[in-house]
């Protein structure tokens, strides 16, 4: 709760002033202080300001910085105390009782990109968060609360930048969150093998007058690699505490809490706010600029005012914009102006470039006096590696046979646990079939929820080591040697290089790989990249890739599997072209990409990345897959009866009457198929079917086929269970799906007798399936990513008309050669 929240009359206890710098010391010395009593005495009219009553003396806070102090009401402590307290409740009492209160902590991680951030927010909260060693894996902020040494620590994991200039979504989304939700701390995570570069993002924390400990992470690589820095001289230079961590190892992680707890209870000798100096006349400048934001007063309650000024010189639209709505903001502009070029004619260079010059003279002098590296003429690790891993010539081979190892390996060692699972769901439904009598409900439970759900499950091997071998490549930084790589590729066909992230991510999932399509910096780049990741192979679509393989071709499993991923990646290059000269008019951005140095990646994060995407599987097949099955199930046994299948019923009896007598019984089995098959045809999802046959009929498609490519549409694991509910017809329970599949043969009309799908049938499904309408996440992800429903729309009629047309194509290509 906070102070502005009371009603009149209330009396309350001060837990936490929020707010920083002068603000924050104002207020405190005004006797705002954790376990202080304070009382509302009135709110002024139209939302103005307030007046307290604390220590004995009025006096009035705007709202705006009432909002600053978090309090908890008098009676409500006084109640908790009442409770389960003996003794008096004292003025003491309740100030104990308050700073119980305020024993939590709001922490936000900021950091660069590969600095382990993530790692350490994983080994802080127990987390599964992904962790990726490129630049952009986390998108949005992650959130976990965990208790130790008596406080409790609320965690927040943002978006990894290299600086708080509003150019990219993740720089503009840091920045504000920090000035809206105000932090308690902030722990900047730096890369000890990079310092001077890390470094920049901590010089414009300072600038923002917050309380800041630095975590100097992987320190054991800076020792492996022979340097020194005297990190507690320079943490007393900067104001900031520096506490080294390896976060992969869990080393110092007590420590740096430990030091939360001793900035956030104000404890800390070298907390103290320094300012930068920029030199004389950028000094003057941000002087004038910084006594007219000053008339604000509550906008500088949140953000500082130096911060601003320095913002507004290097020219950043959000903090114009900010600014915008308040009464002296042309004179603010105006003197903006007029100082940035003042600094540009003496110094003949951009306002924006003088400052950051400044701030790495300020980081090279800090780090002359504190870190000492010895030189070393040979090369790296990571150039040694490096030299055959992004050799011009053996690159691009290297990457096609690591990417083939990959998917050979997901399907050959993958069929093993596929075999035992398919039994044990086999099993499971003989089992419940044999315990319960026939009727609706077993129907249900057999045909629909064990066989619908287990024909999805049954993947689940394949997808966990498809993940393991994605996972390494993250975590030892091959992905982002994988983009330099593909750049001269990418740039061929109008994507940037920087677009090969989120098209590899897609591989996964495709909402976050749009989501991660935030890292480019043109609109019209991100937009291009966003419409053709759907044609990357999510893991979604694996267990219908491997369904078909299996069954049609069980000779070259790995060889088709990397085929399809291939011709995706190739389906999107060539849309990325077509797009690119009919659609958008894009500008050509610099490629810029961080190559990481080279990391083992740890057995923790591997699993980590591994148990992530299971749960998201499992969830998936009890969410969303599990309602998906049981409307197919239901549209599948709905109506019971009708003319047609009476017929068929009133010949299996004479069928069987004729059987007892015992005279040969194929007739009554090829009878109990055409009843089935007839009320399968007859039901809600065969009409729905039937409808739609007509036009995937030229691609060699019948109504159940059809079926499962509509049941697709929320999710696609949901073709493979839908299959598994219309191919239940069999002699006995004991055939597989694929066995299924190819067994399936038309029972009526001018094909009778001869197979539904044939290896040209299989083929334009997988490519149908590879290109048309992605799930409904990723509809919606696109709508949210690009902000207007067209882009969705577009995307969803796009693909599909695409996907038909390459299907058509590849039936008829295939049936020349088969």
């Amino acid at each position: 709760m906070r102070l502005s929240e009371v009603k009149n009359n209330e009396t309350v206890i001060i837990t936490k002033v929020l707010g920083h710098g002068s603000f924050r010391k104002r207020i405190m010395e005004m006797g705002f202080v954790r376990g202080k009593e304070v009382k509302v005495i009135k709110n002024a009219p139209f939302k103005g300001p307030i007046e307290f009553k604390i220590l004995d003396y009025n006096i009035t806070l705007r709202r705006s910085e009432a909002s600053l102090i978090e309090v908890m009401l008098l009676d409500e402590v006084t109640e908790e105390l009442s409770s389960g307290f003996d003794g008096v409740i004292d003025q003491e009492t309740l100030k104990e009782s308050a700073s119980e209160k305020g024993r939590i902590i709001n922490i936000a991680l900021v950091g660069n990109p590969n600095c382990g951030k993530t790692t350490l927010f994983n080994f802080l909260s127990g987390s599964k968060e992904h962790v990726g060693n490129y630049s952009g894996v986390t998108i949005s902020a992650k959130k976990a609360s965990f208790s130790k040494f008596g406080f409790q620590f609320n965690l927040v994991d943002l978006p990894g930048t290299y600086s708080l200039t509003a150019y990219s979504p993740e720089e503009i989304y840091v920045r504000k969150y920090i000035w809206k939700e105000t932090p308690d701390i902030v722990i900047n995570v730096v890369d000890s093998s990079n310092l001077e570069r890390n470094l920049f993002l901590t010089t414009q924390l300072i600038d923002m007058d917050i309380k800041v400990i630095c975590a100097l992470n992987m320190y054991d690589e800076l020792l492996k690699n022979q340097g020194s820095l005297n990190y507690e001289k320079m943490g007393k230079m900067m104001g900031i505490p520096i506490i080294p961590t390896v976060s992969s190892k869990g080393k110092g992680i007590d420590d740096l809490l430990q030091k939360a707890i001793e900035v956030y209870e104000d404890r800390d000798p070298i907390v103290r706010h320094i300012h930068i100096n920029y030199g004389q006349e950028i000094e003057k400048a941000i002087q004038r600029i910084r006594t007219k934001i000053k008339e604000n007063k509550p906008i500088t309650d949140k953000i500082s005012s130096r911060f601003m000024a320095l913002k507004l010189l290097e020219k950043d639209n959000e903090t114009l914009f900010n600014l915008s709505r308040y009464s002296n903001f042309d004179e603010i502009k105006a003197i903006t102006k007029e100082e940035s070029h003042r600094i540009e004619s003496l110094y003949n260079e951009d306002s924006e470039t003088v400052i950051t010059d400044a701030k790495y003279g300020f980081i090279a002098g800090a780090l002359k006096e504190n870190f000492k590296q010895k030189r070393n003429s040979g090369k790296s690790r990571s150039d040694k590696i490096d030299h055959f891993l992004t050799h011009p010539l053996l690159g691009m081979p290297i990457f096609i046979v690591l990417i083939f190892i990959a998917f050979y390996t997901t399907f050959s060692l993958g069929s093993y646990p596929m075999g035992w699972i398919e039994e044990l769901v086999g099993g499971l439904s003989n089992l419940v079939s044999s315990w319960m009598p026939s009727g609706m409900l077993r129907d249900l439970l057999t045909n629909g929820i064990i066989d619908g759900t287990g024909s999805v499950l049954v993947f689940l091997p394949n997808i966990l080591i498809l993940f393991f071998f994605i996972s390494i490549m993250e975590d030892s930084g091959y992905m982002a040697r994988a983009a330099f790589i593909m750049d001269k590729i990418m740039h061929y066909f109008g994507l940037h290089g920087r677009s090969f992230i989120p098209m590899v991510m897609g591989f996964g999932c495709n909402v976050p790989a749009i989501m991660a399509t935030r890292t480019l910096r043109s609109p019209s780049d991100r937009l291009l990249t966003m419409l053709i990741i759907p044609f990357m192979s999510c893991s979604a679509r694996l267990p219908v890739y491997v369904l078909f393989i299996s069954a049609f071709f069980p000779s070259n499993p790995g060889l088709v599997l990397v085929g399809i991923y291939f011709t995706g990646i190739f389906v999107a290059f060539l849309m990325a072209q077509l797009f690119n000269r009919t659609i958008f008019k894009s500008k050509e951005t610099p490629f810029v990409l961080e190559l990481p140095p080279y990391r083992i990646p740890t057995l923790r994060n591997v699993l980590m990345h591994m148990w992530d995407k299971t749960w998201q599987y499992l969830k998936k097949i009890g969410g969303v897959i599990l309602l998906g099955v049981i409307i197919i199930w239901a549209l599948g046994y709905f109506p019971r009866y009708d003319v047609e299948a009476e017929k068929q019923v009133v010949q299996t009896v004479e069928l069987q009457q004729e059987s007892t007598l015992d005279r040969p019984s194929a007739n009554l089995h090829r009878m109990e198929l055409q009843q089935e098959a007839a009320r399968l045809q007859n039901s809600y999802l065969g009409r729905i079917g039937q409808f739609i046959e007509p036009a995937m009929r030229p691609l060699g498609f019948d109504w159940k086929m059809s079926v499962a490519l509509l049941a697709g549409l929320p999710a696609k694991e949901i073709v493979v269970s839908t299959m598994g509910v219309l191919y239940q017809v069999d002699d006995g329970g004991d055939v597989s799906l694929t066995r299924k599949l190819r067994q399936e043969r038309y029972l009526s009309g001018p094909k009778q007798g001869e197979l539904i799908i044939s290896v040209p049938v299989a083929l334009a499904f997988l490519i149908f399936i590879l290109t048309y309408f992605p799930c409904i996440g990723v509809i919606a992800t696109i709508k949210n990513e690009s902000g207007k429903l067209y882009w969705a729309i577009f995307t969803m009629v796009y693909t599909t008309a695409l996907a038909w047309v390459l299907a058509f194509i590849t039936l008829h290509l295939a049936r020349l050669f088969f």
